[in-house]
């Protein structure tokens, strides 16, 4: 019988104690064994460090690295650094997955795809309710899975529901110093690939913490989400120029949201400076509001007058947030 393809799980670690038994035992039960299990101790100040250390000793496919605390990106580089898989996937430590996971996925790789996604499922605890029948599975080209990635509906900047083969990620890395690492990694990967298949599967426990970096990042830090939009609008611009207004329009959208969001959760002081750098942003990307729908002339067109004015508008509609 054939070997299967070593998959190598990366899994960076830090503050997640009471969590982290169940992550690992889940990607340990897999009904997919052929497993290189990468944990990454990011200087967690819990006890998280040594229960990767636990693993290890009952699992001789996982294993262990410590180093200073350096930021999730750094510590999922140190692990690409040494992983010797065929495919990459990654896991947060907090999280858990369904039993046939990269059994599932692997099966979507295997039918020539670089890259294979399967559904998630948000949960507050220990039960998630996961698929095990017949699902819809669709293919795409790379630039449709583009499209799709910056519509935000599938091939979203998660990084851990999908299976990358080897080469597509590459020499890509994550930034270090990032809250948000992953808008500045999915969509160079995403752009490596030629043909991408999602799985409406839901195999993906995305575990809903109050102290989460999404849940806890002030206005400021969100604006990385901004630069990691500059980013990809020059990129997508380049690489797949028949996408440049879609992608262009969604920098816009973003920097709406993110002005939105600064007069309602900062002071006057933070708020404006927030908007005075959304204004820069904008002044240096016109957009073309020629295939935009109805709504989105509407809101463009008012943005283009009064970015602060719109955001307060969408404020008191209660629209976006």
């Amino acid at each position: 019988m054939e070997k299967l393809p070593l998959i190598s799980v990366i899994v960076p670690v830090f503050r997640v104690e009471a969590y982290l038994d169940k992550c690992i035992s889940s990607i340990v039960d897999q009904t997919y064994s052929n497993l290189e299990i990468i944990l990454v101790d990011d200087g967690s100040p819990d006890r998280s460090g040594k229960i990767c250390d636990a693993w290890a000793v009952k699992d001789r496919r996982i294993g262990v690295i410590h180093q200073e605390n350096a930021g999730s990106g750094a510590a999922r580089n140190a692990a690409l650094k040494v992983a010797k898989g065929d495919l990459i996937a990654f896991v947060d430590s907090d999280d858990y997955l369904a039993s046939d996971t990269f059994e599932h996925l692997y099966g979507l790789v295997a039918q020539g795809a670089d890259i294979a996604e399967c559904g998630h499922v948000e949960v507050f605890d220990d039960n998630a309710s996961f698929d095990f029948g017949d699902v819809d599975v669709r293919s795409y080209m790379g630039w449709e899975a583009m499209a799709e990635h910056i519509r935000d509906r599938i091939f979203r900047q998660l990084i851990w529901n999908k299976l990358y083969r080897r080469e597509i990620v590459g020499d890509i890395r994550f930034p270090i110093g990032k809250k948000i690492d992953d808008e500045f990694f999915t969509y160079q990967v995403l752009g490596n690939a030629k043909t991408l298949i999602r799985s409406e599967k839901i195999c993906y426990a995305y575990r809903q913490q109050e102290s989460s970096v999404m849940h806890s990042m002030g206005v400021q830090k969100r604006l990385q989400a901004v630069d990691a939009k500059v980013r990809r609008y020059a990129y997508i611009k380049k690489k797949f120029p028949e996408l440049d207004e879609l992608c262009l329009r969604d920098l816009w959208f973003t920097c709406i949201y993110q002005g939105q969001l600064a007069l309602r959760e900062v002071g006057k002081d933070e708020a404006n400076q927030t908007i005075k750098y959304l204004r820069r942003v904008l002044g240096g990307h016109s957009c073309d509001l020629k295939d935009c729908t109805a709504k989105e002339m509407v809101w463009l067109s008012l943005a283009r007058i009064s970015l602060r004015g719109v955001c307060r508008l969408r404020n008191a509609l209660k629209i976006g947030l």
